[in-house]
């Protein structure tokens, strides 16, 4: 494992750890191995995996057909294709005269994958994404510059870490962006466009032929302002009129929102044509997703009622823990201008505490002594081939998740309540 440059590369480029690898590789000097029983992850990019109450019995078995064991579609088994199309259709396109179909679904072995083949499927276009915004984002848009023209659109405190659709049609049309990527719910800061800013992204892409690229891997995690639990998900499925004319991709998958994130299920739905284009990345890239978790378990998983019965006992389950970390973090002196809508993340900042724990590296660092691992700001403030040379404005901000068991949680946070007071 590789913490610094090391001299003998050959013609390898050299490449860092990101974001919560880059943490989980520092807390494994001292001792942390996933599973720990006396270490908080504070800062996990994923949900818990076990029973949580009111939720659907965890899957635990699969059962394998000797067909499984071949190459299936590149895109995609027909029949996981068409559960997905129908999910978002249930979900979000009642009454809507245009549906999607399993010719708008591509499935891929994980998120990163699929964003992997989207970046790979842009033309020479000028791509837009916001920080802070998704880690991966940086060497993804970096491995094709010499396609893609980044564009960056910063998002102020004052914003709530959010570019609103009026300042998105005004960065489009006068900057010539021809595509824009941004997760929603957004990873770390757990802001949530929605409602008429929604329909009003998908009116901009649509007025100027602008492909939305909406990374949903948070849809269901969902709180209203005060931190009760939402009566739903949040996806731009919502307000696209013509699922094979808007250029709107969505991206999700059983990752976060179904809690299975070591299946590595992920998808893309969007227009056909588009789909089409992705396969036939995904035909180069990676020879398309696994056979059996499609055949079986992630169409156990999507049956409605079994779906909305998981997705609801979340909401509920870390709507208690978000309040939970919220408060105590405040308690603390952190600073949290703008609680989560969203996702299991807190975005906070350390300005307030006494030296070295104000500065996010200093606080990190600190923290892991306690056994509590947590995300440095700066790694959200994505950065393509590290044009910007200027120091972050993320220097005082870090992102905690409260995606562990809420017992783990309060355990992290009481630590880091002790370390804090031993600073004072």
């Amino acid at each position: 494992m590789l913490d610094e440059k090391p001299q003998h590369l050959g013609a390898f480029r050299y490449v860092p750890y990101m974001g919560v690898i880059f943490v989980v590789h520092e807390a494994s000097k001292l001792g942390f191995w996933n599973g720990h029983p006396d270490w908080c992850n504070l800062g996990q990019g994923q949900p818990e995996v076990g029973d949580i109450p009111g939720a659907p019995t965890r899957v635990s078995e699969i059962k394998f057909d000797p067909a499984d064991h071949a190459y299936g579609p590149v895109g995609g088994t027909e029949a996981l294709r068409q559960a997905i199309a129908e999910h978002y259709n249930r979900l979000y396109r009642r009454g809507k005269a245009s549906q999607y179909g399993k010719e708008n679904v591509a499935v891929a072995d994980g998120g990163r994958l699929v964003l992997s083949r989207v970046f790979a499927a842009l033309s020479s276009v000028k791509l837009a994404y916001k920080v802070p915004d998704y880690t991966a984002y940086e060497d993804m848009i970096g491995l094709h510059l010499a396609r893609l023209s980044p564009v960056m659109l910063r998002a102020e405190v004052d914003e709530r870490f959010s570019i609103t659709a009026a300042r998105l049609e005004r960065e489009v049309v006068g900057q010539g962006i021809q595509a824009f990527i941004f997760s929603n719910p957004c990873n770390p800061t757990g802001q949530v466009v929605r409602d008429d800013e929604l329909r009003g992204y998908v009116r901009v892409a649509c007025d100027h032929d602008c492909t939305l690229v909406c990374d949903e891997f948070y849809s269901h995690f969902i709180y209203t302002d005060d931190g009760t639990p939402s009566d739903g998900p949040v996806s731009a499925a919502a307000y696209v009129e013509d699922v094979n004319s808007d250029p709107v991709i969505l991206i999700d998958g059983l990752t976060k929102s179904f809690r299975y994130p070591g299946w590595r299920v992920g998808w893309a739905v969007g227009p056909a044509d588009m789909i089409e284009i992705l396969n036939r990345v995904a035909s180069a890239v990676d020879g398309g997703p696994c056979q059996p978790m499609q055949q079986h378990a992630a169409l156990t998983v999507l049956e409605p009622a079994r779906a909305d019965q998981e997705t609801t006992a979340l909401r509920t389950a870390f709507a208690k823990k978000r309040n939970l970390m919220v408060a105590r973090l405040k308690e603390m002196g952190l600073v949290c201008p703008c609680p989560p809508q969203g996702t299991f993340y807190v975005w906070a900042s350390v300005e307030n505490l006494p030296p070295p724990l104000n500065d996010a590296e200093g606080f990190f660092r600190a923290a892991l002594q306690h056994k509590v691992m947590t995300v440095p700001g700066h790694f959200f403030d994505v950065n393509p081939g590290g044009d910007r040379k200027e120091p972050s404005p993320y220097a005082s901000w870090l992102r905690f998740s409260f995606g562990p068991p809420e017992d783990n949680v309060r355990m992290g946070l009481d630590r880091l309540q002790r370390m804090i007071n031993e600073q004072r």
